[in-house]
């Protein structure tokens, strides 16, 4: 059987998502469901791990602790992810972008195809959304 290539993913790629009813839900964490943007991110990039990190912390103790920091944490927040050059990745979240980050884990090595990539987190009280930023 011969392999077939795998697309290379790129931001215009990501930018081509702008909204969607279809959600997916997290298989861990019941509280997570995403956009199909997310879905094409973690499909293409190879990155279904992104979503699992994200997911492990959209936890009500990790939210009520950061909430007592910066009260914005409870409803919407914004996480990227930045590979460096050796291909070990930053994930990080904050309740903007002129903020410190409330979350901040060290991933030791990726083959996510971009440098970066931003997700979005809403919560409408019940349940998580991660999306992407054109999703929005």
């Amino acid at each position: 059987m011969i392999a077939t290539p795998k697309k290379t993913l790129t931001h215009e790629d990501l930018s081509q998502f702008n909204g969607d009813i279809v959600r997916y839900r997290h298989g861990v964490n019941r509280r997570v469901i995403y956009t199909p943007g997310v879905k094409f991110l973690a499909e293409q990039g190879g990155a279904f791990w992104l979503i699992d990190v994200i997911a492990s912390y959209l936890t009500p103790t990790v939210i009520q602790k950061a909430v007592q920091a910066e009260p914005g944490i409870r409803w919407l927040h914004f996480w990227r992810l930045d590979v460096a050059p050796d291909q070990s990745a930053l994930v990080t979240a904050r309740a903007d972008t002129a903020r410190t980050p409330f979350v901040s884990q060290e991933i030791p090595f990726t083959d996510f195809p971009l440098e970066f990539v931003s997700v979005w987190a809403g919560f409408d009280g019940r349940l998580w959304t991660l999306y992407l930023p054109s999703e929005h």
